[in-house]
């Protein structure tokens, strides 16, 4: 998993749409990545949710809010368009963005681990968190913390 104070890594990765997204140089202000285990995982979709709800706050704080899933392109758009997701679904090469940040598979390899990654302006990563259970990958006040910090590096 990736440390606080680390650089993001130049992982490119894609949207839903195919636009080419790399958490090193995103367009404006900071980022806040979740990862989901999957697209059909419910407790990742509460998380999921619970960033909807808690959009304006990011978006007051200038933190961009993108949503990692391990399915293919297509899988990814139709939940996304399903759930009425307002975010940015980001997809990697075979459907794998979590290893690019060190969210590996785990229990024999059946386990997609999940989490969140917090990437300031500069590019250095602020808040990094994962789990094998997606109970636990969820730090909502990490994450809380974190982007108040961001107020602090301005």
């Amino acid at each position: 998993m990736l440390e606080t104070g680390s650089l993001a890594p130049g992982v490119l990765l894609k949207d839903t749409d195919g636009h080419a997204v790399r958490l090193s140089a995103l367009d404006a202000g900071a980022a806040l990545v979740y990862f989901m285990r999957s697209t059909s995982c419910p407790v990742c979709n509460r998380h999921v949710q619970d960033l909807v709800r808690s959009r304006a706050e990011f978006a007051a704080a200038d933190v961009q809010v993108l949503i990692a899933v391990p399915e293919g392109r297509e899988a990814a758009a139709a939940w996304k368009a399903k759930r009425d997701i307002p975010f940015s679904v980001l997809v990697g090469r075979d459907g794998a963005p979590h290893a690019s940040v060190g969210l590996s598979r785990k229990v024999f390899g059946s386990m997609q681990q999940s989490g969140s990654v917090l990437v300031d302006a500069h590019g250095i990563v602020r808040h990094a968190h994962g789990s094998t259970m997606p109970t636990g990958a969820y730090d909502k006040k990490g994450i809380a913390a974190a982007v108040r910090g961001l107020r602090t590096l301005v």
